[in-house]
């Protein structure tokens, strides 16, 4: 087969980290052997003299192509207007990729046009599909149906879009369910649950992992007491001033708060406001190398999002042997399906800090947790793309009629 993949969230030589998780699986995908993929991540880039301007100014310069994620990959440049311009990308975004999908698809036709997000990649995808006559598959993942949906420019544009693709995924089925409810086609939709970089997200001893992290420079945590972590970016959605007020709480109980984001200031703030902030770590940006021992020498990991489809952080917490405390929102009940992997709590800090409490009374063994998710890997992820691609192909998008989640099994290491 030959895909011709859109993801407007992918690592580029710029943003390295930047969706990791997709491009893992991408990598994954192309390790399978079974698909000859094209990966296109539309670039936007504001209209000079913004585009001189951090953070725009490295995306900029990024080359047309590059395979410093581990697969080749081109990045075409769109015009992004900052703030305002957001229904509007798609279209933007579809006459950035054409003139390059009409070249490659002249050189050697693709079989399918393929969008890793809903928003705004299903409707860009949508529009070169359409004009390269091939069929299109569109995968949702949370936020780009429970923000984007909410807007009627961009949900139009998403229907239609759904309306037009062959087979659609969601990575839970509980996002499966909030789709059908925004009007997509039931009968298109299929689960297609996260991967796992299991040779990297795995138990290591909490003690060992507590002193490796404290011993690390740009990390510095403490290496006594009992030890929250709250991974992804500093915005409202991601719900850190929850888990703050929380920590006011939990005596002798510290947080370390592993991301960036505009709301920093306003959560340093808080947190001198509580007289906490001597218990609480801003420790930026960690890399992918050390958030595995970050995430094992954690107690708990806390993360009281608005919204998800299925977080892979949760996952790659509980591999790493630390419970979860997450609110009851997307695929958390297909997570959290025994105590050992953690507590849903509603989104508020009393129920935040009586989650904490009650795992800390009594915690359980890392490899007991880690047994949550043993069924999650991305070689796995991968072949159930590659054979739902494949289904869609043959005119059958849920593989035998009635749908399944097309990662059920547990997987290899």
């Amino acid at each position: 087969m030959r895909i011709l993949s859109i993801a407007t969230l992918f690592p580029n030589p710029a943003k390295p980290s930047f969706g990791i998780f997709v491009g893992n699986q991408m990598r994954a995908v192309v390790a399978d052997g079974a698909v000859d993929l094209t990966m296109v991540s539309p670039i936007g880039v504001p209209p000079w003299p913004l585009s001189r301007r951090k953070p725009y100014d490295a995306l900029s310069a990024l080359p047309e192509e590059s395979d410093a994620s581990g697969i080749a990959v081109h990045y075409p440049q769109f015009t992004l207007i900052p703030k305002l311009g957001g229904d509007s990308n798609p279209a933007r975004i579809a006459r950035a990729v054409l003139p390059l999908a009409r070249r490659l698809h002249g050189e050697q036709p693709f079989d399918l046009v393929d969008a890793q997000f809903f928003f705004p990649d299903g409707p860009a995808a949508a529009i070169v599909a359409r004009a390269l006559g091939l069929p299109l598959t569109i995968k949702s993942r949370g936020a780009d149906i429970h923000y984007w949906g909410k807007r009627p420019a961009a949900l139009a544009q998403m229907l239609g879009a759904a309306q037009q693709a062959a087979g659609l995924l969601a990575v839970s089925e509980a996002l499966r369910a909030d789709m059908i409810a925004l009007g997509m086609p039931e009968d298109r939709i299929t689960v297609h649950y996260t991967g796992l970089d299991r040779e990297r997200f795995h138990p290591v001893e909490r003690g060992a992992a507590r002193a490796l992290v404290s011993a690390v420079p740009e990390l510095g945590i403490w290496s006594q007491g009992p030890l929250i972590v709250t991974p992804g970016s500093l915005i409202p959605r991601k719900g850190q001033r929850l888990v703050i007020e929380a920590l006011a709480q939990l005596p002798d109980v510290r947080l370390a708060l592993a991301g960036v984001g505009e709301d920093e200031r306003a959560l340093r703030a808080l947190a001198a406001s509580l007289g906490v902030d001597e218990r609480v770590h801003f420790l930026g940006q960690v890399g992918h190398d050390l958030l595995p021992h970050l995430l094992c020498a954690a107690d708990v990991l806390v993360l009281p999002s608005a919204s998800e489809g299925l977080a892979n952080v949760w996952i790659e917490g509980l591999a790493c042997g630390t419970p979860i405390v997450i609110p009851d929102i997307g695929g958390a009940r297909e997570v959290v399906q025994d105590p050992s992997a953690g507590r849903l709590a509603q989104r508020t800090p009393a129920a935040i800090a009586e989650a904490v409490r009650d795992i800390l009374a009594d915690p359980p063994g890392q490899e007991q947790v880690s047994a949550n998710v043993t069924r999650f890997s991305w070689g796995v992820n991968a072949a159930n793309l590659v054979r739902f691609w494949r289904a869609v192909l043959d005119g059958d998008p849920l593989g035998q009629g009635p749908h399944v989640a097309v990662q059920d099994a547990p997987a290899a290491s």
